[in-house]
């Protein structure tokens, strides 16, 4: 007989919060990686537009979340991811991974990625490799 050996924290399904931070109206993207996040089987929280980094910091608290994606399209990610960083750090959720998508210029890409986000993701980018990178930085 095979004992299973699976602890509640490995069985207990990823949970991610997407939000849509700043002014920007356009959602679909988020929309598409929110689907294609619980079809791969992961507890999705969309917070819906117009979204203040407090309010993200808040909802991924309340929530109890693994992850946060945040889609920015604006231009306002240098400004709008370290907030968020810093917040989720005062609320004891540095273990939360931050994964950003929208329009990023090449030169933001490697000091998003030295400030600690985890995936960044520009127009056009696969769901599957998204995925493959939440479930990689959420269970090693």
């Amino acid at each position: 007989m095979t004992e299973n050996k699976t602890s509640p924290e490995q069985s207990r399904r990823i949970r991610v919060l997407v939000a849509k931070p700043g002014l920007d109206g356009h959602d679909r993207g988020a929309k598409v990686v929110a689907r294609a996040l619980r079809d791969a089987g992961m507890e999705v929280i969309y917070t819906g537009l117009r979204q203040t980094p407090e309010m993200i910091a808040e909802a991924a608290l309340q929530e109890d979340v693994d992850v946060v994606g945040l889609s920015i399209l604006s231009g306002a990610h240098m400004a709008l991811t370290p907030r968020l960083l810093e917040l989720l750090q005062k609320n004891g959720q540095a273990h939360v991974k931050i994964f950003v998508g929208g329009i990023i210029p090449d030169e933001d890409l490697q000091r998003l990625k030295e400030m600690g986000v985890a995936g960044v993701y520009g127009p056009g980018a696969s769901t599957e490799d998204i995925i493959r990178d939440v479930k990689l930085a959420v269970t090693g």
